[in-house]
């Protein structure tokens, strides 16, 4: 069976597998290895995944979900037309698009892969995620941090030994840091830190409010539609500012204004310095855990497409005191990792003297009665397992009851790093009979054991008595439940895929349309007799006929977009 690591990615995904003691990347079905993260419904209520979903983002906003990754282990929903999802439905999809690449490429059913999180993903996310492979039909063996990931990859591929290096990932919605030691075949992780909502979107996002400001466009009368075209031209806009020192930005509107803003990198800088200050201390942070200055690494290497912009090299490159490596394509590293882990999960003999660590990206912890004894219930928060502790690990504390004769104690379980409980993340509780006492005369031994994979447990024993209770951490606000994860499963194994073979028809009809409402007038009537072509030619069902067709047009559109300011 295939051995396939997987990057789930907020913007865009990849697969990879391991084979001849290398891991390699998986095309899918447009000959192309990376996969948009974006799910949507075509006019015919059938689901549509990747590129052709991403083109019609711009058309089709209402039937059309991206960065829905940023949502895991949420409550939030996503209407596409009569249809809702939840983050892990949508991830789900994207799931089942890339093994179906796989599959089609090894003959046979892939049962279970290895996906990578950012590394300071929280641990609803990380079930999330999870649950995603379940809703997928796979079984995940391993969850692994995308810096982790990356650093594998970059520590196999370079055989290099003895090497202390930074990992600074920066994708589409998130941001993560990690410095790791490779040393006599052991990759360990010193440690992590990171920003869960901060990622190339937020800088185009940036873009964005800024165009329309100085534009002075009124929000109010911008539709879906307008907001996606803004966002696009921006997009690309971010895009070309990482290879020249200038880019322009264009929108139209309903009518026919036309707006233009022309950015260069500094301006550029300016409009997202407040997301370039969020960078830091997550960098700064992750240093001083190490123990360790930007002189004592030995390399520092970059991971992710918003890596690329010149800002974000310029600000590591001045922190760390070193020029950041990026010769192994940012955006393919962390599949390739993945895939590296599920070589070393399969005992892969070319990979028998491979040792992998890692650490706890949060601090766990209790709530525990304010020193005061204003409160009967906890509200500070006492460390357990401090923040990137190796994992897996097991570790214990002693604690004394608050008040006199209790017969029960409930213990709030947390994950943060905030002296309060109430600016942390609860994961849970657990509850056990004591026997009737004064306050400080019955203790509890509380133990937390952390595993590789993330799973959380906790258990809480009376002194006195021996009696013990514990609590696997695996439901959370937001999470779902078994109930729940089946009965999903059942909705999301009704729904209609488009087929995979059709995907490069669909594409070309999706960028046709896309081109059309964001072209000029002149070109809109030429744009929609090559549409039209195109259908009829798909009705005859002459496969030759289509794939020339598709090849001259295709080319025509590549013309445009190039003679656009928009593309």
């Amino acid at each position: 069976m295939a051995l396939i690591g997987i990057d789930l990615g907020t913007t865009n995904s990849l697969i990879a597998h391991w084979e001849n003691e290398a891991a390699i990347l998986i095309e899918n079905s447009l000959s192309q290895t990376t996969t948009p993260s974006v799910v949507g419904l075509n006019d015919d209520g059938q689901v549509i995944v990747g590129e052709v979903a991403r083109q019609r983002l711009l058309t089709h906003p209402q039937l059309t979900a991206a960065e829905f990754k940023r949502y895991m282990g949420t409550n939030k929903v996503f209407t596409l037309g009569k249809k809702k999802f939840r983050a892990e439905e949508l991830s789900a999809l994207v799931l089942k698009s890339l093994i179906a690449d796989a599959e089609s490429l090894f003959g046979e059913k892939i049962e279970s892969a290895v996906i990578s999180v950012p590394a300071y993903f929280s641990d609803a996310q990380r079930k999330a995620t999870r649950d995603a492979g379940r809703l997928a039909g796979i079984d995940v063996k391993r969850l692994i941090n995308e810096p982790t990931a990356a650093a594998i990859a970059y520590g196999i591929h370079e055989k290099e030994e003895d090497t202390t290096f930074l990992v600074f990932d920066i994708g589409g919605g998130t941001f993560d840091v990690s410095i790791l030691e490779l040393f006599e075949g052991v990759m360990q992780v010193n440690s992590t830190s990171g920003d869960n909502r901060l990622g190339g979107e937020d800088f185009v996002d940036a873009l964005a409010n800024d165009f329309i400001e100085s534009n002075k466009i009124q929000r109010k009368h911008l539709s879906l539609n307008d907001l996606a075209a803004i966002r696009s031209a921006c997009e690309l806009c971010k895009r070309n500012l990482s290879a020249g020192p200038s880019a322009t930005i264009q929108f139209t509107d309903k009518k026919e204004k036309v707006y233009t803003s022309t950015i260069d990198r500094s301006h550029f800088e300016k409009v997202s310095s407040e997301l370039l200050k969020r960078l830091r201390l997550p960098l700064e942070r992750a240093l001083k855990d190490a123990s360790l200055h930007g002189e004592d690494l030995d390399a520092v290497i970059l991971v992710g497409g918003a890596s690329r912009m010149p800002s974000v090299r310029s600000l590591v490159s001045k922190m760390l005191g070193q020029i950041p490596r990026s010769h192994i394509n940012p955006d393919e590293i962390v599949a390739l990792g993945a895939a590296v882990q599920a070589a070393l999960l399969a005992n892969d003999r070319s990979l028998s003297e491979v040792v992998l660590t890692d650490v706890a990206p949060y601090t766990l912890g209790v709530g525990v009665v304010n020193e005061t004894g204003f409160q009967e219930s906890g509200d500070l928060f006492h460390p357990i397992i401090d923040r990137n502790s190796p994992i897996p690990i097991s570790r214990m504390d002693n604690l004394t009851t608050a008040r006199d004769y209790q017969t029960t104690l409930t213990i709030p379980i947390f994950q943060g790093e905030a002296r309060l409980v109430r600016d942390n993340i609860q994961l849970g509780e657990l509850s056990l009979k004591i026997p009737r006492a004064r306050k400080g005369e019955e203790s509890i031994d509380v133990r937390f054991t952390y595993d590789i994979s993330g799973l959380l447990e906790v258990e809480a024993k009376v002194a006195s008595t021996g009696i013990a209770e514990r609590v696997i951490i695996e439901g959370n606000p937001g999470t779902l439940t078994e109930k729940e994860i089946e009965q999903k499963l059942e909705v999301l194994d009704k729904l209609k895929i488009h087929p995979r073979e059709q995907t490069a028809n669909a594409l070309l009809l999706a960028r046709g349309a896309r081109l059309y409402e964001t072209t000029s007038l002149e070109l809109r009537q030429y744009i929609s007799n090559l549409i039209s072509q195109f259908e009829e030619s798909l009705k005859r069902q002459v496969p030759s006929e289509i794939e020339e067709l598709a090849t001259e047009i295709n080319e025509i559109f590549d013309q445009i977009e190039k003679d656009s300011p928009l593309y």
